[in-house]
């Protein structure tokens, strides 16, 4: 009876140590919790301050004390938003430039990444070099001598200036395609020639259909840079039927005697929502761009 009772006090500590340790393993994840749920909370405020604002009349934008939740609330704010921006033309004008700049980044850089990770010619790794040097270069310093080569070429006030430069690539996707590329086993690409594939069948034939993680994330990035993108069309285009979204935003202070918040707020929720969207739909792909750009040297 001694014996029994001493092994069952010996097998009793590893199920207390057990239990302790999934009650610190509990206590930590709820802590945890805590913390990111109040760290939304502050990252959201401004979004659901500019969705209270946005369904505010005009003399209740800026009362003090500030009014949470607006009595009544004006739907209208969204239509007339709409009307200000000729929002058809607008938000279309925006699409067309994003659409065409994803297939230009989607080309391009993967096209470039292929041939750094997968096409041995001399120099390569230098030229590898001088591309990485496009990430030092700020886009401002580069807007001079873009907008004296465009007006040479009539370009000015036309969708070249944002269009054609996404058909080069950007340094940073081609970074990542190579990464990319690198991490695919090269047994595969002998394997093709052996069947008659040139670089361009390994590249269309092999490469692309498993790299659809990397697609992804070009083309998510692309669309948020384009969609967002203000300087470049600020610079570029003159006509106001020629607009992008973020540039239309501008005009609800310029042509205003009074900046109208409550249509402004309106409007930049709406122009929001798209990218909102495509987060919730996609979210797997921006944590996936964390990861590739490392994987592999």
């Amino acid at each position: 009876m001694e014996t029994f009772s001493t092994n069952l006090h010996k097998r009793s500590i590893p199920i207390g140590r057990l239990s302790s340790k999934k009650l610190q393993n509990t206590v930590l994840r709820t802590l945890c919790t805590a913390v990111v749920a109040v760290g939304a909370l502050f990252v959201l405020a401004p979004i659901v301050w500019m969705l209270s604002t946005s369904l505010k009349n005009e003399g209740s934008v800026l009362l003090m004390p500030p009014q949470g939740i607006p009595h009544p609330l004006q739907w209208r704010n969204y239509a007339d938003a709409l009307d200000f921006m000729d929002g058809g033309l607008v938000f279309g004008n925006t699409l067309f430039i994003v659409v065409l700049s994803i297939i230009g980044q989607l080309i391009a850089s993967t096209l470039a990444g292929f041939g750094f990770a997968r096409i041995q010619v001399p120099g390569r790794e230098v030229l590898f070099i001088l591309v990485l040097t496009g990430f030092m270069l700020p886009v401002q310093v580069t807007l001079i001598p873009q907008f004296v080569l465009f007006s040479r070429l009539g370009w000015i006030d036309t969708y070249y200036p944002l269009i054609v430069p996404e058909f080069m690539g950007a340094p940073f996707f081609i970074f990542l395609a190579r990464q990319f590329f690198l991490t695919l086993p090269a047994e595969m690409d002998e394997a093709a020639r052996m069947d008659g594939c040139g670089y361009f069948g390994i590249y269309w034939r092999i490469i692309l259909p498993m790299s659809k993680p990397l697609l992804g994330i070009i083309a998510i990035q692309t669309f948020m840079h384009a969609w967002n993108d203000f300087l470049r069309p600020l610079i570029f285009l003159h006509t106001s039927t020629k607009y992008t979204v973020a540039l239309t935003l501008q005009n609800f202070t310029a042509d205003y005697g009074m900046t109208p918040w409550h249509l402004l707020m309106a409007a930049t929720l709406m122009a929001l929502l798209p990218c909102i969207a495509l987060f919730f739909l996609a979210q797997r792909f921006f944590i996936q761009g964390i990861v590739i750009s490392g994987v592999k040297g």
